[in-house]
């Protein structure tokens, strides 16, 4: 099973940013979505395939957290 998860984009230069995933900063290519830092991607596999609102990606990560919780 495969898992995308949101990160909020912290800079970003051509195709390729830097996103935040609660501390780890981690190179992601952003090729398929126009986004800019303080935008919040949903990434899998080093791919961000949307872009999404900060309350979207809070719920995201509520639900997580209570995955990993149980």
């Amino acid at each position: 099973m495969c898992v995308a998860y949101p990160g909020e984009i912290i800079e970003s230069e051509d195709r390729i940013a830097k996103v935040d995933f609660g501390g780890n900063i981690i190179d992601v290519n952003i090729g398929l979505v126009d986004a800019k830092p303080g935008d919040w991607v949903l990434v899998h596999a080093g791919m961000a395939t949307c872009r999404m609102s900060s309350e979207e990606a809070a719920g995201l990560l509520e639900l997580f957290a209570e995955i990993e919780g149980a």
